[in-house]
């Protein structure tokens, strides 16, 4: 894959590129966002890992103008602050993933893994019920004919539903796939995102089964 990680931090950048060049992918390295933008301007990416904290902005604000422009490569968030606050703020720019520091350079090649596979799964995904239409490959949803927005988090919770193509998939794995986190602040998360996108889509969209998880059509 070909990644772009933008963080101030010298040693650190170092040390994430080459860890992610071990595993294989193609990685590119930007210490602030006007380095990240130009390197996008230039080049397609799989993966974008991006700091919190850069010298001219934030990783979360470049997030949130990439999604406007319609760019939805699959974004993992490095940040300091682990508050809910921060997480929602990230959400709602439309980040898939975070993570906090200082973190295990594991971790985060596991992560970036994990959002490459969901990039190249949901490339041909679509999907269609009693006028609600999901094109995961554009990151497009519409409700009678009528675009609706859908958050970065909102997609990937949508996609482990429909790949599952009517079986329930456990509140737990949901958590662990889309948050890597079991503790009650992500199920808040999840139980706001699952009510977000009933008002969105339908309130018949996702079903929940008590005890199980949730479930689409």
């Amino acid at each position: 894959m070909h990644v772009l990680v933008a963080d101030d931090h010298a040693e650190l950048l170092q040390l994430v590129a080459g860890a992610l060049e071990d595993d294989g992918h193609r990685a590119v390295a930007a210490h602030s966002v006007s380095e990240a933008e130009a390197a996008l301007s230039v080049a397609g990416f799989d993966v974008l890992v991006l700091d919190d904290a850069l010298p001219d902005g934030s990783g979360v604000e470049l997030c949130r103008k990439l999604r406007e422009r319609g760019n939805f490569t699959p974004v993992l968030i490095l940040t300091a602050h682990a508050a809910v606050r921060q997480r929602v703020r990230g959400l709602d720019a439309g980040a898939d993933d975070f993570l906090g520091k200082p973190f295990a350079v594991a971790e985060l090649r596991a992560r970036v893994r994990a959002l490459g596979r969901r990039r190249i799964h949901s490339a041909a995904m679509m999907w269609d019920r009693e006028g609600v239409h999901l094109d995961f490959s554009r990151r497009h949803a519409s409700v009678s004919g009528n675009e609706v927005p859908l958050t970065a988090r909102e997609w990937q919770i949508l996609e482990l539903l429909v790949s599952a193509q009517g079986r329930v998939v456990a509140r737990s794995r949901i958590l662990d796939e889309v948050w890597s986190d079991d503790r009650d602040s992500a199920g808040a998360s999840l139980d706001v995102l699952i009510a977000r996108i009933r008002r969105k889509l339908g309130p018949d969209t996702v079903r929940t089964l008590r005890g199980q998880g949730y479930a689409v059509p």
